[in-house]
């Protein structure tokens, strides 16, 4: 299941997207929306979604969330970008902490 989240989810939908990979969640998180996609099974599904709902390219950041542990990474081919961000993992420490603050405040119970 893939979503568009907008605000802190219950319990039961985030079971249910977190089933695509077994309690691990893609997200691809808006910086400047403050907006959310999480589910499937690759990042870029959710990078598309997010652009067709209104996001611009640069504002849009992949990250993993493992339901379980809590714990988040911050890789995915999404943010390798030659002028803005020059590896898979997210480098600036800025955009890293607005990732996970999004994440966390709409993604933990």
């Amino acid at each position: 299941m893939l979503l568009i989240i907008r605000a802190k989810v219950h319990s039961e939908s985030l079971k249910r997207i977190a089933e695509d990979l077994k309690g691990y969640i893609k997200i691809v998180v808006d910086v400047r929306r403050r907006v959310l996609s999480a589910g499937g099974l690759k990042h870029v599904d959710g990078e598309q979604l997010l652009l067709k709902d209104g996001s611009r390219q640069e504002d849009l950041w992949g990250a993993g969330f493992d339901l379980e542990t809590g714990e988040m990474d911050f890789d995915s081919m999404i943010n390798l970008r030659p002028t803005q961000n020059t590896s898979r993992e997210i480098l600036d420490q800025k955009i890293r902490e607005q990732v996970e603050r999004i994440t966390r405040a709409f993604l933990r119970e």
